[in-house]
């Protein structure tokens, strides 16, 4: 019973997490190894648990989602699914560790960009007296990057898209999060349907279930919640949940 009230208690803060700034699978991961699951069946688990409560972030945010510059929201969303499909498999035929030694760098890097992108970019615009950004193709291929990782491992990937739309396009954080929201979605829905029939995820359905349920609940309640958050409170928000991520995770391979 304890067990379960853990893991569902993850799953409702992965869940209000990921529809805040992210960082939901580094909680939910955890939980899940703690309660008996190998590393391989926890990240399986978890992406298909955090499916339910993107989908319900998503919805609170339907209303407000808008295109990200010249690149359409069907075409962002078509290469999230592709790549998010292709992460899934690299986790069923590649070694469990094959991310862990890259995965803090990838985290310190997303931070230094999200933190300090936009100020970077502007400072490189006046010097080259014309905007600096990337062009549609340019999103495409980041996001594609991004949904293989997403689908691959997902630790932090949101974050790693707002590192990526604000020094490519500008973006502020709270007008972005409906897409990011929805892009975490569309990756995982498409991990999730190769995992369910392809990984051990649903050895332990119980397990599965709760941290579904909690992730339900965490992901709807959160999003309106964020919703209500101005740009500044947001973004602080997301770089204080980015450095505590990269510092956990620094801090691990240091013991590990």
């Amino acid at each position: 019973m304890a067990e379960l009230l853990l893991v569902l208690v993850a799953g409702v803060t992965a869940g209000a997490l990921n529809s805040v700034g992210g960082g939901g699978t580094f909680v939910a991961l955890p939980a899940l190894v703690a309660v008996g699951l190998s590393p391989v069946s926890a990240n399986a688990t978890s992406t298909i648990a955090l499916v339910p409560g993107a989908v319900a972030s998503g919805w609170v945010y339907r209303r407000e989602l808008a295109p990200l510059g010249a690149t359409s929201t069907k075409a962002l969303t078509t290469v999230s699914v592709v790549g998010g499909g292709l992460g899934a498999a690299l986790l069923l035929v590649l070694p469990a560790a094959s991310f862990d030694a890259a995965v803090p760098w990838l985290l310190a890097f997303a931070t230094v960009i999200l933190a300090f992108g936009r100020r970077l970019s502007r400072a490189v615009s006046g010097r080259l007296g014309r905007e600096l950004g990337i062009g549609a193709r340019g999103v495409l291929a980041g996001q594609f990057c991004l949904a293989l990782y997403g689908g691959y491992f997902g630790g932090a990937v949101g974050i790693m898209m707002f590192a990526l739309w604000g020094i490519g396009l500008g973006l502020d954080t709270a007008a972005g999060n409906p897409m990011r929201v929805t892009q975490i979605a569309a990756i995982n829905l498409s991990a999730s349907a190769l995992l369910l029939v392809a990984s051990d995820a649903l050895s332990a359905p119980l397990t599965l279930a709760t941290m579904l349920v909690g992730a339900l609940a965490g992901g709807f309640t959160g999003a309106h919640f964020a919703r209500r958050l101005s740009d500044r409170l947001l973004r602080g928000i997301i770089l204080t949940s980015a450095v505590t991520m990269t510092v956990l995770y620094f801090v691990r391979d240091v013991r590990g």
